[in-house]
């Protein structure tokens, strides 16, 4: 069938991705309305919240005693 050329190295393919997605990401602000930009950054903000806070959540869950486990006096 098909012949597969030789493996690149993954250091080389992080690298160069990496260089392309900083470019794309430069261009398309560059392309971006004001509003738009804001909106994206409204969203990455707001997901950023979300996954603090979800933390927050499961660090408290693991230190407090539940209600549950409290004996009526």
């Amino acid at each position: 069938m098909g012949h597969m050329g030789k493996r690149v190295p993954r250091d080389l393919v992080r690298q160069v991705m990496a260089q392309l997605g900083s470019r794309g990401g430069k261009r398309s602000l560059d392309t971006m309305t004001p509003e738009e930009r804001s909106a994206r950054a409204k969203k990455a903000s707001d997901a950023a919240a979300k996954k603090r806070t979800e933390k927050r959540l499961a660090a408290e869950a693991k230190t407090t005693p539940s209600k549950k486990s409290k004996k009526s006096a």
